[in-house]
């Protein structure tokens, strides 16, 4: 029995390593991913055919210019079966060849290519361009074959060269770099083509040529194509940034210079170094690997910052651009496998997956702690892409899990009766009425690819190489010679030595099995990262050798304005950046450390931030409520504030706080007022910066003030994208401070300052939760009457006569962490050691939340009564909020 025992123990233990994935379990999951992909593809057969996208929720083709405008996004539609074309070589991979067929004969009857319709350059070269060169690729294959495809004559290609023809007046630039708009009957000169005024283009839209018109080169004999797209690419390597060796997300066209300087491997540059690697691989050329291999150390040295990938500054690299991170960046531990960087790849697959699950799907942005920037989800394909090279790489069955969950959420959540439909916010479910042409080319090649074996695929997917829209082109590409001296190259810098020592570069893939003989080495990868998501890594106290004293600084009495503290942390690695929108970010470097020692104490002091943001999140107070009672609102208008860790607590308060508004000045508060005798007796509203909230706090008490509220000074702020905070004391007593003191974001502040505007005396109430609008008129605000959102209150508030208000369920407190300069809301530390020896990085911020759907706070806002037709701006804000009413009631009847 103690031995049977013992195997049980010895067979659990491997399984959480990751066992093996049954054929049985293979196979049913990749009869699954077939039966999703004829869902998908035949809804769009049925009722969009011949238009360019499906509308899922309202079963209907979208064709462009009948539908309301989209932006940029309509860009991808020209009125050429956009959808179709994308999909021919997905269905040979399926072995649908029958459907290929019928396919490519629908398109060759029915499409056009000479519409007089602008398109982008980007999106039409990887979709439409890709699409009929992956299709004439598998049409060729096929009739080679013998079975099918007997009667075809290259028709696909010559479509594709018409199609080159067309793009090719984008590239008529000084520069080579493309405009990023074509008109494909008229191209980009006259005013009948409605373009050709650009002056910028994103970095991946001018960089991700190379491969399909290289194709078309090879594949017709006509050079041009790739000549224009080599020179494009020319261009961009000699415009990268020389110290860093990173390029912008934006370029001007025709000067060259960086509109935008910001770099990373998402939007905007992402496909940029994906087609260098790649086009090395197709072509052969050793240049493409070259340039890579530099950009790539530098993205290494600078983005990353394992397991996070964040934008820095091409010109000042250690400065971080953003804090959150898009959706996009999903492709790159798939290209860092393709390198042969395995355990980057790893570690950044790791965080994105505990993303997906937390929150179903990848949002389109999120933030260093996980939490949504940008709740859509248009069904992107990058993860499972990521996915399906990892296992390729590792043979790790913990990745076939990985794939089993996107089928599950993508059923679960996105499936509708017409196909699937992009989800318009991960939070509440709620859906959006497009299915864009890249989930049918790309998601269904990589998930049956995820599970399926030799046997099960019509063709060897190793002869080929895979587009940024997962077209396939085959290798043997490489094998055709051209002569590209018919256009000049931008080629005028000779390059370094150092750019040429192949001792630089790495030639060739590693073999995974060298570098990983332990089958439990990616789990220990895994694992420190998944608890980071989750904000439950436990961190033993480092050992200290005697005489070494005790740790130099805990994270309960860290004071971000104490110098010495300062200090402390950059001993320990640990640097401390104050972000535009106020808050403080810590990030810590274990190399950059005075000693193996204070590196260790440097993460524990990371870890102790992490749990002490924990613990805060669990003693949090709710948000507080500031009601506009004065005429023409009489309590409508109900504002979602934030409260302080100081000061007068509404929520013991029975009546809460009732007084007009003056505007103190100075505004931010930060000396003695001087308009003392208007603040008394008054709510005092300030602006956020330049001080401590307690130093404001202090001196509109001195001055009579009898509350106060601090408005955002980050300009665009909302609790709509932002969690709310707890304003923290200035590290001094603040037992002084008897007034309350409230925050209002940005947004909610303007409808503040705007009824101050249009009406001299406005009057609000500061307490713990909103009031019943008919006692608040009476002049008395009784106690206990939250307005709930129930039925009965929305059947009031139609009637005019009700408000509703929401307090969110969660919101987050301010960290000890406070600047000298300016109030901080909230505190994030990131770590991102860069040791081996080390765990991955570790985000901590106060701000988490551990339900997506209750992450940010909303408000709800009635209906107004025709009296207060008068206050025209303010309606106009207020009515911004009705969509934000009806998306709560979406996502109560959801939870419900």
């Amino acid at each position: 029995m103690p031995s049977a025992l013992f195997v049980l123990v010895l067979l659990a233990a491997l399984c959480s390593l990751g066992c093996a994935m049954s054929q049985e379990e293979k196979h049913k999951l990749r009869t699954q991913v077939v039966e999703m992909f004829d869902h998908a593809y035949q809804n769009y057969m049925d009722h969009a055919y011949p238009a360019d996208e499906l509308m899922p929720l309202t079963c209907r083709g979208r064709v462009r210019g009948l539908e309301p405008s989209r932006g940029d996004v309509d860009d991808a539609l020209g009125k050429f079966s956009l959808t179709l074309i994308d999909t021919l070589d997905t269905l040979v991979l399926l072995n649908k060849t029958t459907e290929f067929e019928a396919a490519v004969r629908r398109v060759l009857a029915d499409v056009r290519l000479d519409n007089d319709i602008v398109v982008s350059v980007f999106e039409t070269n990887i979709r439409v361009l890709g699409g009929l060169l992956g299709g004439h690729s598998m049409a060729v294959m096929l009739k080679e074959e013998g079975q099918h495809m007997q009667w075809y004559q290259d028709e696909l290609l010559h479509m594709a060269k018409d199609l080159g023809f067309r793009l090719l007046p984008a590239f008529n630039t000084s520069s080579g770099l493309p405009y990023p708009r074509v008109n494909l009957k008229y191209g980009v000169r006259g005013p009948e083509t409605r373009t050709g005024t650009e002056t910028d283009t994103c970095t991946a839209c001018a960089g991700t040529i190379i491969l399909e018109f290289a194709a078309l080169s090879r594949f017709s004999g006509d050079p041009i194509f790739e000549a224009h797209a080599r020179r494009a690419l020319d261009f961009l390597w000699e415009k990268r940034q020389r110290n860093s060796n990173l390029v912008g997300t934006t370029i001007n066209i025709h000067s060259g210079e960086w509109v935008r300087r910001d770099s990373g491997v998402g939007a905007g540059i992402d496909s940029y170094y994906e087609y260098l690697l790649k086009a090395y691989v197709l072509l052969g050329d050793d240049q493409f690997l070259q340039r890579f291999n530099i950009h790539y150390a530098s993205i290494m040295k600078y983005i990353s910052q394992p397991p996070l990938l964040l934008d820095v500054h091409i010109h000042k690299p250690l400065l971080p651009a953003r804090t959150w991170m898009d959706s996009l960046l999903a492709f790159f531990p798939g290209l860092q496998v393709l390198k042969g960087d395995i355990r980057p790849a790893i570690e950044t697959h790791e965080m994105l997956y505990q993303v997906t699950k937390k929150h179903n799907f990848l949002p389109e942005a999120f933030t260093t702690d996980f939490r949504v920037h940008w709740a859509q989800h248009p069904l992107r394909p990058e993860f499972a892409e990521s996915t399906y090279f990892l296992y390729k790489a590792t043979g790790d069955p913990y990745y076939l899990e990985a794939g089993r969950t996107i089928l599950d959420n993508l059923n679960r959540f996105a499936r509708v009766p017409c196909g699937f439909a992009a989800m318009k916010d991960v939070r509440t479910g709620s859906h959006e009425d497009r299915m864009d042409s890249f989930f049918l080319a790309e998601m269904f090649k990589y998930l049956f690819l995820l599970f399926a074996d030799v046997e099960d695929l019509p063709f060897d997917v190793e002869d080929y190489v895979f587009t940024t829209e997962a077209h396939l082109l085959p290798l043997s590409l490489s094998t055709v010679a051209l002569s590209l001296s018919s256009v000049p190259s931008n080629r005028t810098i000779p390059q370094t030595e150092e750019e040429l020592d192949d001792s630089n570069f790495d030639w060739t893939c590693p073999n995974t099995r060298l570098l990983f003989p332990d089958p439990a080495f990616p789990r220990n990868l895994r694992e420190p990262i998944r608890s980071v998501v989750d904000k439950s890594c436990p961190r033993p106290a480092p050992y200290r050798e005697p005489g070494m004293g005790a740790p130099p600084l805990r994270a309960q009495d860290f004071m971000a304005n104490n110098p010495e503290h300062l200090e402390l942390l950059k001993r320990m690695g640990v640097s401390l950046i104050h972000l535009k929108d106020g808050r403080v970010q810590l990030v810590q470097h274990a190399t950059q450390a005075v000693s193996p020692i204070a590196a260790e104490d440097g993460i524990r002091f990371m870890q102790e931030m992490m749990e002490l943001s924990s613990q805060q999140q669990k003693e949090q107070l709710p948000p507080r409520a500031i009601q506009i009672v004065s005429h023409p609102f009489f309590g409508r208008v109900v504002l979602t504030a934030g409260p302080a860790q100081f000061g007068t607590d509404l929520s013991k308060s029975s009546t809460g706080v009732r007084g007009f508004v003056t505007v103190a000045e100075p505004y931010t508060g930060c000396s003695e007022i001087t308009n003392s005798e208007y603040v008394r007796g008054h709510i005092a509203l300030l602006q956020r910066g330049q001080c401590m909230f307690a130093e404001k706090a202090r001196h509109i008490q001195k001055a009579g003030a009898i509350g106060g509220v601090v408005v955002d000074d980050n300009e665009g702020s909302s609790s709509d994208t932002a969690p709310l905070f707890q304003m923290a004391g200035d590290g001094r007593s603040t037992e002084d401070i008897t007034l309350p003191l409230l925050f209002l974001f940005h947004k909610e502040g303007n409808i503040l300052l705007e009824a101050l505007k249009e009406y001299r005396e406005v009057e609000v109430l500061l307490s713990d939760k909103a009031r019943d609008r008919a006692t608040i008129i009476k002049g008395k605000a009784l106690p206990g009457s939250l307005i709930e959102g129930s039925a009965d209150v929305v059947h009031e508030a139609e009637k005019g006569c009700q408000t509703e208000a929401t307090t969110p369920t969660s919101f987050a407190p301010v960290s000890q962490s406070q600047p000298n300069t300016a109030e901080s809301d909230k505190s994030e530390a990131v770590s991102s050691q860069e040791s081996p020896d080390t765990s991955p990085a570790r985000d901590v911020n106060p701000t988490a939340s551990s339900d997506p759907v209750k992450d940010e706070p909303e408000k709800k806002v009635a209906p107004k009564n025709d009296a207060d037709s008068n206050s025209q701006s303010v309606d106009e804000m207020l009515a911004d909020w009705r969509e934000d009413l009806e998306a709560f009631r979406q996502m109560e009847k959801d939870e419900l």
